[in-house]
């Protein structure tokens, strides 16, 4: 569905331009975007990289173990209809995480490996259950302590002080996950 809205926006503005007489500022707005995109790639993904790695070495040394154990107490209030021991904590909760470092990249792996995992308990298979709605929520509004994307794209432009918006990144993102789990709860008893 977005990719057809794009694609409309797209048609429309080739449309207008020829219409108004100006292709040649619509080749060199296409020329020049493709080049900002491959600029813009060529300088996050170093920081990308380098956040992947130390999430790589916080796996192997065992801190997101530690950090999924710490939180994991919390995902069972959350999460009541899912076992005990089900593995699906594990990846919510890897999930959860590496969205807090703010690798939104990294961690769609993880939320594709929860989402499979909750299907298994799933009886309608074609309905969402409570625990994967309450994933998605989590995971669309999740909490960012160090935003790197936002933090690379300021230094990119060259931003001052890219990192000063880390303390207003991470209160949006705390009023959004706790506004999102309420609608989400207000939302489930309304529909029993």
């Amino acid at each position: 569905m977005v990719n057809k809205i794009w694609g409309f926006f797209i048609i429309i503005g080739v449309v207008f331009g020829l219409i108004n007489g100006n292709i040649e500022i619509i080749n060199i707005e296409i020329i020049e975007s493709t080049k900002t995109a491959l600029e813009m790639i060529f300088r996050m993904f170093p920081i990308i990289t380098l956040w992947v790695g130390i999430m790589n070495i916080a796996k192997v040394s065992g801190l997101i173990g530690k950090l999924t154990k710490l939180i994991s107490p919390l995902l069972k209030k959350l999460f009541p209809e899912i076992p005990k021991d089900h593995e699906s904590f594990g990846f919510i909760a890897s999930n959860i995480i590496v969205n807090m470092l703010g690798l939104g990249s990294a961690a769609t792996p993880f939320g594709l490996k929860a989402m499979k995992s909750l299907q298994t308990l799933n009886k309608e298979k074609d309905t969402a259950t409570r625990s994967m709605i309450t994933f998605l929520v989590l995971n669309t509004s999740g909490v960012t302590i160090v935003p790197t994307t936002v933090i690379s794209l300021r230094m990119m432009y060259g931003s001052v002080n890219p990192t000063e918006i880390i303390i207003t990144a991470l209160l949006a993102t705390i009023c959004s996950t706790i506004g999102g789990l309420i609608i989400d709860r207000i939302l489930y008893k309304i529909s029993r």
